[in-house]
């Protein structure tokens, strides 16, 4: 029996950034494109805010590498894509492996693919920076977890117990009715959110969730029930009009990627066309292995908002850092070399393990084992006390 293949499927160019420059900035091609020129500057140490030793990419190089073989060698082809998936696994549980197993056998796979994509799209979605603060003990548990496996893990118990239903004989799902319900007060207790236990940008992850609510109103892609889930039915016009530009965008992309591929066995073209993710555990490591270093004058600038910040009720001050909005071209010029340099990483990641043609890593698995984890194993060493990442980015709730 011949082993059946994948077809090829063509996909569509990028527009013409000269005929029509806001559809060019608003495809896939152009983040790489764009921050490739960032790249090229930083490779001159030409970059606006950073000073750039590409002397130190090597140090970057041999850290990231160390901890891939530490995790995973010699079996690399085990290196699971980036995605929300692996929070889930926090503590070597398989959550999602359980969650699958309590449904019963008559839920069929279709069904328990597109509940996983509601719980997996909500769980990206409450996943921007929480602060250094805030911690979630699970109800199942009793243990504490904090960051991004805190949030996941506390976005599946609030999942569990129905939060985000409508439908009180279907608690296990997400739809427009039960977002729409969500308050403050509600992702409050979900949160275990308190004046001991604050959490950056509750409002803000709040109104995120109730208007996502109103985008599920769309019954060609949503069905009827207006459920996220329901993507998996419409899985070609949808893929074609979702716009994967920046960090949340391409992480609900990986992360919605895995379910659909692992459960239904499907397969996506043009995946290779999404980027490394510039956010602060990747853009960190750069810093933190001294790729990067904030000049003179951003550095000053930063620690004075920080200190402005910090004066507020409840804003830690235990690791003083540089801290900027999201808007600030300081964090425009980090994320943008991020994916540049990403890139660059791969490529010498895969060199250093010697590893080629069909036995390299992909971007997803490097992101993975190595730059993400990386990255936030540097920020313990770095900063012991928050674990917090070089820069600070002064969030709402809403920017990842």
């Amino acid at each position: 029996m011949s082993i059946p293949t994948i077809p090829k499927i063509a996909l569509p160019k990028a527009p013409d950034p000269n005929v029509d420059p806001a559809g060019y900035l608003r495809s896939i091609g152009a983040v790489r494109e764009r921050c490739g020129i960032v790249l090229e500057k930083a490779k001159k140490n030409d970059l606006n805010h950073f000073e750039v030793d590409m002397g130190r990419f090597k140090d970057t190089t041999k850290f990231v590498v160390s901890v891939i073989k530490r995790d995973f060698a010699p079996d690399y082809n085990a290196i699971p894509p980036h995605g929300r998936w692996q929070h889930f696994n926090e503590g070597g549980r398989d959550r999602i492996g359980e969650l699958l197993g309590s449904w019963p056998s008559q839920v069929d796979p279709s069904e328990r693919c597109r509940r996983i994509l509601d719980l997996f799209l909500i769980s990206v979605l409450l996943d921007a920076g929480a602060g250094t603060s805030w911690k979630y003990k699970s109800v199942e548990s009793g243990r504490t977890y904090r960051r991004s496996e805190g949030l996941a893990i506390a976005s599946l118990e609030m999942f569990k117990a129905g939060t985000f239903s409508s439908d009180p004989e279907q608690p296990h799902q997400v739809d427009a009715d039960g977002l729409s319900r969500l308050t403050v007060e509600i992702m409050s207790s979900g949160l275990q959110v308190t004046e001991q236990n604050p959490i950056a940008g509750l409002a803000g992850r709040t109104g995120l969730l109730v208007k996502l609510a109103k985008a599920l109103r769309n019954p060609s892609l949503f069905g009827a029930d207006a459920r996220p889930g329901n993507m998996l039915d419409a899985a070609t016009p949808l893929w074609e009009t979702i716009v994967p530009f920046h960090k949340l965008s391409q992480w609900l992309c990986y992360s919605l990627m895995q379910p659909m591929t692992k459960l239904m066995n499907i397969h996506f073209a043009g995946a290779k066309l999404l980027t490394g993710l510039p956010e602060y555990r990747n853009g960190g490591l750069f810093i933190d292995t001294g790729v990067l270093t904030l000049r003179r004058d951003e550095t000053k600038r930063g620690l004075e908002a920080f200190h402005r910040n910090a004066e507020r009720e409840g804003k830690p001050s235990l690791e003083v850092v540089p801290m900027f909005t999201p808007d600030d071209d300081v964090i425009v010029e980090w994320r943008a070399v991020t994916v540049g340099f990403l890139d660059l990483l791969l490529e010498e990641v895969n060199t250093s393990l010697g590893l080629f043609g069909k036995d390299k890593l992909s971007l997803p698995q490097m992101l993975e084992a190595g730059s993400w984890k990386g990255g936030r194993e540097m920020a313990e060493i770095s900063r012991p006390n928050t674990q917090c990442p070089p820069i600070a980015i002064l969030s709402d709730g809403t920017v990842f």
